[in-house]
């Protein structure tokens, strides 16, 4: 049974930084590729950040290109996203998916820039 579960968001000023980080069990963690989305409300499903399995490949959404920084411990079965220089516009519910399992989501991880 896969489970995903993401944790760390929480209420940040504008220009500072954040850590996300999931935890995914039921797979061989490091042979997947893995993904970031987030959701604000009203607004569709945006993929942030996606890392290769194989080549440890980054490719991330040009409004978070510099910014953000998607990473993995493969020991600990842990997807990270380090957020840096957060803007209002980051504000939404960060979920952590594995495109090649799509059909697993966890409950996400609220993050809120706000002065």
């Amino acid at each position: 049974q896969v489970r995903i579960v993401e944790s760390g968001g929480g209420l940040v000023q504008p220009g500072g930084s954040l850590r996300i980080s999931c935890v995914i069990t039921g797979i061989t963690f490091n042979l997947y590729d893995m993904t970031w989305f987030r959701q604000a409300p009203g607004k569709e499903r945006e993929l942030v950040a996606q890392l290769n399995y194989y080549k440890d490949e980054e490719t991330y959404a040009d409004s978070v290109k510099g910014r953000f920084t998607i990473s993995r411990d493969n020991a600990k079965n842990t997807l990270i996203l380090q957020m840096n220089s957060l803007k209002y516009d980051d504000t939404a519910m960060y979920y952590c998916n594995i495109p090649s399992l799509n059909q697993y989501w966890g409950q996400g991880t609220q993050v809120t820039v706000s002065s």
